[in-house]
């Protein structure tokens, strides 16, 4: 994939990691603790951990050669916050910010900043299709802001890292979720 985009477009700078095992977020159908099979968890592990992981080793040389590059991870606020206990998805990404954070440490020589953006439910993704209206409802009406966070809302923080405005910023979780969790 990294050599493709260097071929189509000269070069690689930036790249996200939003790589999501096969999902759905309804949390009456979720896997519970006693019904939750390691083959469950090892699915998120293999695509949000080993997937960031594969890239960062695909990435990190060609940005490095450079002096420059970002890599932004998409994460959740359910390890803030876990609402519904989707346990296989938020281990996955709680993991996933342990790597963002010690990947900052070790490119940041480089030039490399690595940073995740977590955002709350999204409505309306493809994961979160068959989420009851009910929910979405029980979110805004929780947040600061009294509304579901958007994709365009979540992409625009993944702008923010990858822009100019971040090249001080490395090893950080930006929770976009309209103020669900504060910290």
């Amino acid at each position: 994939m990294i050599e493709a985009v260097k071929d189509a477009f000269g070069g690689v700078d930036t790249v996200v990691h939003n790589a999501l095992a096969d999902f759905s977020f309804n949390g009456e159908a979720r896997d519970k603790l006693d019904h939750l099979s390691w083959e469950a968890v090892n699915a998120h592990l293999e695509t949000g951990l080993k997937g960031a992981l594969n890239l960062i080793r695909a990435a990190r040389p060609g940005l490095a050669s450079q002096g420059f590059g970002r890599l932004v991870f998409i994460g959740t606020n359910l390890f803030q916050n876990p609402v519904v206990p989707y346990h296989d998805y938020t281990a996955a990404k709680a993991a996933l910010l342990s790597l963002t954070r010690t990947a900052a440490k070790e490119l940041g020589p480089d030039g490399i900043t690595v940073n995740m953006v977590s955002g709350g439910l999204l409505r309306m993704t493809d994961a979160s299709a068959a989420t009851p209206d009910a929910v979405f409802d029980l979110i805004a009406a929780n947040t600061p802001l009294q509304r579901v966070t958007t994709p365009e809302e979540a992409a625009d923080a993944v702008l923010f890292f990858a822009s100019p405005w971040a090249r001080a910023v490395t090893g950080q979780n930006l929770i976009v979720d309209g103020g669900l969790v504060f910290g």
